[in-house]
């Protein structure tokens, strides 16, 4: 008896032990599958689907555990509702810029470069090397042979650091330019270059830290902003016209033209009141080639004396209205300053000549808004040696520091408090971004568009010398910030979401979206938008999209029927915070395909 009860007493002990056990890892598994830290079942769907090997995303909020079934069918529609299936472009819509169609811009005037600007249809990554399948253009590598740009070599393009006006190489070029401009401190950051052919300036100027903003019109060069942003030089499709340049006022340290073949002394100077609008105070315009020099040079450019005298001539009174010092003038290459204030210029305001812009105006409202030939006022100052609009730390220090805009006030209801708060915001969503893409600051995305980008918040909490953010303001944005992201050091650009970007496709690796459909309800179509992401996305690019969590359903039921992979995660704070996170790849595929490879 005593041992049938000795074995009782231990049969229930046992049993006791494995129900505390199950207990147990239940709790366990319901708390893992709501917080940080659990498997990797993106990462294998997205790498079988998406055949990128190595993905390493990992799902580490899952949104799904808790909304199962909401994120497929919106509120209102019935259970049996099908999802809208996108059908491929034909082939001949492979390298379709829709706003730059080359048809439709031969329609119109061609003066003053308007059939280059945009038209959009009214509605009813290496430096030296790109692959040729990305960009299958070879016209280049003959039209610019003996000057360097581009050379075709077996399976891709190579990039020698060429360019018409620096045959020997980019790097000798900005040697010579640097003996004048301080670009090794960080005092210049943020450049400008007009008519950038193959962006190989930019492209040279990384490795001295310097970010250069390149554009060039869709013209007979056919593919040279194409390749700019495939050799990862930020670059976009642009021409100056009669339209104001999409970019804020003051928002670059340095200007650049190389043969750009822009007329400078044309219309009283407009495009260089244009330059002096967006340029820094301080800071520097170069211009190379025609007419600089003149006297030396006109027999080699092979053009009238009287010709390039005249047109530099119009050049040097423009300069001088403006107000801009000359620093340096040798060879082909000539210098100017811009100076940091008004009063060295006091005199212009007595010149019949000088035409200064409506002080009334917003200076930085210039979308699709015609281009004046007027002086921009320098902001008020208080001393002769004050920096008009605030003076900037050197980088890296700017990225961080509170800017003039900032700390002036001048951006209406935004203090320094707020700004530097919305810095740590920032830095708490990456590095959530991180541990559900742990390949994010590997350099596996190099071109990075940020669509609403806000103070840049995004795009500082990421920099790396490895990529770049192109960091985009809305128009329709209840405040302008880019003023901002410029102070900081990073680049951006104006842009209507309602639009077509003007850029090739499948230029970028990563997009990210904060709360830029919430901004966008019941303004332009939700399809639209993720069909303009999906065209200038890569093959197996990613993207990030914040919002709150009645959107993204939305968003997340349209995106099914594209060719995306798609995951809803938790804000980083836990499930009960309404705003969510929706990641995806866009899978690989070709023309003609039905499946994804």
């Amino acid at each position: 008896m005593a041992i049938k009860s000795d074995n009782k007493t231990r049969s229930s002990v046992q049993i006791f032990i494995v129900f505390s056990l199950c207990c147990f890892f239940y709790i366990l598994g319901a708390w893992q599958r709501s917080g940080f830290g659990k498997g990797d079942s993106i990462a294998l769907e997205m790498t079988n689907s998406a055949n990128a090997a190595d993905c390493n995303i990992v799902p580490s909020l899952n949104f799904e555990t808790h909304h199962a079934g909401e994120s497929s069918i919106p509120a209102g529609s019935s259970s049996s509702s099908k999802v809208k299936t996108f059908e491929p472009c034909a082939a001949r819509y492979t390298d379709y810029t829709p706003c730059h169609d080359q048809k439709r811009a031969m329609t119109f005037p061609r003066d003053s470069m308007i059939y280059r600007e945009r038209h959009c249809v009214p509605e009813n990554e290496s430096r030296d090397y790109v692959p040729y399948a990305n960009a299958p253009y070879k016209a280049l590598t003959v039209e610019k042979a003996i000057q360097n740009w581009i050379q075709y070599e077996g399976e891709v393009f190579r990039f020698p650091g060429g360019g018409t006006q620096f045959p020997q190489g980019a790097d000798k070029y900005i040697d010579q330019l640097a003996s004048v401009i301080p670009m090794e401190n960080g005092t210049v950051r943020t450049a400008l270059d007009t008519g950038c052919g193959v962006a190989s300036w930019g492209a040279y100027l990384w490795s001295r830290n310097v970010r250069a903003m390149s554009f060039a019109p869709r013209d007979s060069h056919e593919a040279q902003v194409q390749f700019a942003l495939e050799r990862g030089v930020p670059a976009v499709i642009g021409v100056f016209g009669t339209i104001k340049l999409p970019y804020p006022t003051r928002a670059f340290d340095m200007a650049h033209c190389s043969r750009c073949l822009i007329p400078w002394g044309a219309n009283d100077g407009m495009y260089m009141m244009e330059v002096d609008r967006v340029l820094r105070p301080g800071g520097y315009w170069i211009l190379s080639g025609p007419p600089i020099n003149w006297k030396i040079n006109y027999k080699a450019w092979q053009r009238p004396r009287e010709d390039l005298q005249e047109e530099q001539r119009k050049i040097e009174e423009a300069a001088k209205l403006l107000c801009w010092e000359k620093k340096y003038e040798h060879g082909e290459i000539a210098i100017w300053q811009k100076r940091v204030n008004d009063e060295a210029c006091r005199s212009r305001q007595d010149d019949p000549r000088a035409n200064f812009c409506k002080t009334t105006d917003d200076t930085d409202d210039v979308w699709y808004k015609k281009m004046e030939a007027c002086i921009t006022p320098y902001p008020e100052t208080s001393s002769s040696d004050e920096v008009a609009g605030g003076e900037l730390q050197v980088f890296p220090d700017r990225l961080n520091a509170v800017p003039p805009r900032i700390s002036s006030g001048s951006i209406s209801g935004v203090t320094a408090d707020a700004y530097e708060d919305d810095n740590r915001q920032w830095k708490k969503h990456v590095k959530a971004y991180k541990r559900i893409n742990s390949l994010l600051d590997t350099g596996r995305y190099r071109n990075i568009m940020d669509m609403n980008a806000g103070f840049g918040g995004f795009a500082a909490a990421i920099e790396s010398q490895k990529l770049w953010v192109m960091n985009v303001v809305p128009t329709i944005a209840e405040k302008n910030r880019l003023g901002v992201v410029y102070e900081r050091g990073l680049i951006g650009i104006y842009h209507d979401w309602c639009e077509a970007f003007s850029t090739y496709p499948r230029t970028y690796d990563l997009i990210h979206a904060n709360h830029l459909f919430s901004l966008y309800k019941n303004k332009c179509n939700a399809e639209d938008i993720l069909l303009e992401m999906d065209r200038i996305l890569r093959p197996e690019g990613a993207v990030i999209i914040r919002d709150d969590v009645d959107t993204l359903m939305k968003v997340k039921r349209i995106i099914s029927g594209m060719r995306w992979d798609s995951k809803m995660v938790d804000h980083e704070d836990g499930p009960l915070v309404p705003e969510k996170v929706l990641i995806a790849v866009k899978q690989y595929w070709v023309t003609n395909s039905t499946a994804s490879h």
